[in-house]
């Protein structure tokens, strides 16, 4: 996967991982000491990963189909400007609870995304080893 989409999707990931913990610790929040400032740390490191993520997975697919990829990448697009939207909404309260993290976690837009990176690195990853994929198809 090209270093820089690679890159993106491990801060996204990252972040929506520690999202998940954070859900579950029942904080109701501080202004921005102690955990919150963590949660906010990590928001922000995907928000600026969102920034031109589009552009990232054009710059990695640019030897693939163009009609396919062009297609998907409007779908990234799309799903990285509402899910950084919401994450954008959440940085922006005085103090960011348990809850409204678990909020957005729910949130259709952020679970869109991740499912496109998911899709994103195994269709990657299957096109950088066309033979292990190919190998596994057929059992061999």
């Amino acid at each position: 996967m090209n270093n820089d989409l690679a890159r993106r999707c491990n801060l996204i990931e990252e972040c929506y991982e520690y999202l998940l913990a954070y859900a579950a610790m029942g904080v109701a929040g501080d202004e921005g000491e102690g955990k919150a400032g963590q949660v906010r740390h990590f928001l922000d490191r995907a928000s600026g990963a969102l920034d031109g993520i589009a552009d990232a997975y054009a710059a990695a697919t640019e030897n693939q189909p163009a009609e396919q990829s062009q297609a998907f990448g409007a779908v990234l697009g799309r799903d990285a400007r509402d899910s950084h939207a919401a994450i954008n909404l959440v940085l922006a309260q005085p103090v960011i609870s348990s809850q409204l993290v678990d909020n957005l976690n729910a949130s259709i837009h952020l679970r869109a995304l991740l499912t496109d990176l998911f899709l994103i690195d195994e269709v990657l990853k299957l096109q950088a080893s066309p033979q292990v994929a190919l190998d596994s198809a057929t059992g061999s």
